[in-house]
């Protein structure tokens, strides 16, 4: 399992790598610190998922690729500094396979992040990991002093990898899977399907979800009642909305950027971060970079109506952009590779 995840881990490199190396024509990235209306806040690694923590003063934050060590911080919203959240093990049935009884301890190679509330009353953490094992992590978030720590309970051997992951109030979840369908030789960019979704709960196990092939599927969330999920294809540039109930696609929205992350506002939309510019519409001139193109667009979870809600327009901000979220007024844009995310007022 572990040369598998080695593989998984130089896949999914060399794909951001084909999107996110600034181009020839591009300036540098802009200093840290405020620039106009967006701060650029840096010493992070590789910002790739956010959530916040239930008291609002923290986020959590998934360093994508992390193998030297933890790859799960906590920033604070108030300080602005990053530490390493404390984890600990301990074992509990209900929580993932029973053939998963051992934690990664700090060896996590943390991915799509997914926190939300057992119907038991338990803040759970999902951590899609890609490092030595294939893997749906399972912790729960508990108070620790005046910050938070995580304690393992479980994980779910992934069928193929994941990459994103909504976590249900029964114990199971909805993840996605980008390349599970992918042929020989294919052009991952060319939009065709190339990966599908999955859930997976402990009495059935992980179920590929019908009708579900998407090009590139990445981002996913799912609504309160578990009914509905929104998934964004990536190379297809789109926002799917599906019944989980008939398996079947009700709704979908072409975005005009590649959308990754998918997280909710306390109003009740969906926030879709993600990057501009790529694939052959490149502007050739210096003052309006491309591959670090970043765009996010607020979107009606029930009309897919779509509202932008922040684009670079020029400005070399960010390479990578994978994650927007709304947090005491602000929106924190964060990105698959580099030591750098932003935050704009809302």
């Amino acid at each position: 399992m572990m040369f598998r995840s080695i593989i998984c881990i130089a896949s999914l490199a060399t794909i951001m790598n084909a999107v996110a190396q600034p181009g020839q024509n591009q300036p540098p990235l802009l200093a840290c610190g405020e620039q106009g209306n967006v701060e650029i806040i840096c010493n992070t690694r590789a910002p790739e998922d956010f959530e916040v923590t239930p008291d609002g003063r923290f986020l959590i934050v998934a360093n994508f690729g992390r193998a030297e060590d933890q790859a799960l911080d906590l920033y604070n919203l108030q300080t602005k500094q990053f530490t390493e959240i404390p984890l600990s093990d301990d074992p509990r049935n209900g929580w993932g396979e029973a053939s998963c009884t051992q934690s990664l301890g700090s060896r996590v190679g943390a991915h799509g992040l997914s926190l939300s509330r057992r119907s038991s009353g338990e803040w759970q953490l999902y951590v899609v990991n890609h490092l030595e094992r294939e893997t749906m992590e399972m912790y729960e978030l508990l108070p620790e002093g005046d910050a938070w720590k995580l304690v393992w309970h479980g994980c779910v051997f992934a069928d193929e990898p994941y990459n994103d992951v909504a976590a249900l109030a029964d114990g199971g979840f909805i993840a996605t899977r980008p390349q599970a369908i992918q042929q020989e030789g294919q052009n991952l960019f060319a939009g065709q399907p190339s990966g599908n979704i999955a859930r997976w709960h402990e009495a059935g196990g992980e179920e590929v979800l019908a009708a579900s092939e998407y090009g590139y599927p990445n981002g996913v969330t799912v609504s309160d009642d578990a009914d509905m999920a929104w998934i964004s294809g990536w190379t297809t540039q789109t926002l799917h909305r599906y019944d989980l109930n008939t398996q079947r696609e009700t709704g979908r929205i072409d975005l005009g950027f590649m959308p990754d992350n998918l997280t909710w506002t306390p109003a009740g939309k969906i926030l879709a971060a993600g990057i501009k510019g790529v694939g052959g519409n490149c502007p050739q001139n210096s003052d309006s970079p491309c591959i670090q193109g970043a765009m996010v667009a607020e979107i009606d979870p029930d009309t897919l109506q779509m509202s932008v809600v922040f684009d670079n327009q020029g400005r070399a901000l960010i390479s990578g952009t994978s994650v927007a979220i709304e947090a005491k007024g602000n929106i924190y844009i964060g990105s698959f590779q580099g030591t750098r995310m932003l935050r704009l007022p809302r």
